[in-house]
């Protein structure tokens, strides 16, 4: 089979490996459609990010799914040719951090496509993959490959919204709209937000959120200012999820968000200062959210059911022959919202 690996910035290679034979509650994955992340394309043009580096060759990917293609002794849930969506949470199910069900902050995580560890956790953009059977969420009938590829991502925006403690009858800010912002007009609204507000840098990606749902769009490439509508009576939101990474959103976040609201911090774009006075002034709650684990299940069954559609988000799919061009395409908002990779040429 081949692989999709990265050696170093922009050094992106085509490499033939082994598929192997399932083992014991093992499933082997005939890899149908890829999801390029924002994580790929920062080993892809930076060959990492923050401290995390390249150390070695790396297989990249973790928004996948495929078809069942073998089963190993012991598989019970999933039969051939089933769609899958792949979860690429694994973890060890043994350290303090999973005993107390927080699977997404273990201490052995095992997640496709980091570098964070050394050895390199290998990815999953991949002709073939092998799967613990927990890993398989079976897609409904009619969803697409690419529609199932879509699970990782919104499950972490479900995590979210999640981590907002609740948000049914709240009015919810979104400050940026890539695919990660887009996807959590969709989480929102599903989860009962009766206001969604957008903000971004560019009327592109204010067109799609509206597209999307958004009942309103800023554009705050002009500043801070675009916002003052918002700051009446200490604050208008009740919540804001920051999408963007940029510390400049986050400060407008805690200006709008009214007292005792929730600003969940969900970009990430590198170490920012915090205005603390302001947040403690107005009882402000100010949570992080990291990855996801349980709600995986959740977004593959909101996929299939119809109650989140993820289509719009798919700007292309490329052959992983053309892998390189689908990266440089990717890297191009004004082109691209999701690019997927199709792994069955």
């Amino acid at each position: 089979m081949q692989t999709l690996t990265i050696h170093s910035a922009r050094d992106l290679r085509i490499e033939e490996a082994e598929a192997g034979v399932p083992g014991q509650g093992q499933v082997r994955i005939a890899m149908a459609a890829g999801g390029i992340c924002g994580s790929d394309l920062h080993y892809y043009n930076h060959g990492g990010f923050g401290p995390v580096r390249l150390r070695e060759p790396m297989v990249l990917g973790h928004e996948v799914s495929g078809h069942v293609d073998a089963v190993g002794p012991g598989v019970s849930k999933v039969k051939q040719g089933d769609l899958i969506a792949v979860n690429p949470s694994r973890p060890c199910g043994d350290c303090g951090y999973c005993d107390k069900g927080h699977f997404n902050h273990c201490l052995n995580m095992r997640f496709y496509g980091s570098a964070m560890p050394f050895p390199h956790i290998q990815g999953a953009f991949r002709q073939q993959l092998l799967v613990d059977e927990a890993q398989c969420e079976i897609a409904g009938p009619g969803v697409s490959a690419g529609e199932a590829a879509m699970a990782e991502p919104l499950s972490v925006c479900l995590h979210a919204v999640k981590q907002a403690g609740g948000i049914a009858g709240a009015r919810v800010l979104i400050t940026g709209c890539g695919p990660i912002g887009a996807l959590c007009i969709l989480a929102a609204r599903q989860a009962g937000a009766t206001e969604i507000v957008v903000c971004d840098l560019t009327d592109q990606a204010l067109e799609f959120a509206a597209r999307l749902g958004a009942d309103k769009t800023v554009n705050v490439s002009g500043g801070p200012d675009a916002l003052a509508q918002f700051t009446a009576d200490k604050g208008y939101f009740d919540t804001c999820i920051e999408a963007s990474g940029s510390e400049q959103a986050l400060h407008s976040g805690l200006t709008v968000v009214h007292p005792r609201g929730t600003i969940v911090q969900l970009g990430l774009g590198g170490d920012m200062s915090v205005p603390m006075n302001m947040v403690v002034a107005k009882e402000l709650q100010l949570v992080g959210s990291f990855r996801f684990h349980e709600e995986f299940s959740l977004a593959v069954q909101l996929i299939s059911s119809g109650a989140v559609d993820v289509k719009p988000l798919i700007s292309a799919t490329l052959p992983l022959s053309d892998a390189v061009e689908a990266f440089d395409l990717a890297n191009d908002r004004s082109r691209a919202m999701k690019v997927q990779l199709s792994f069955q040429d």
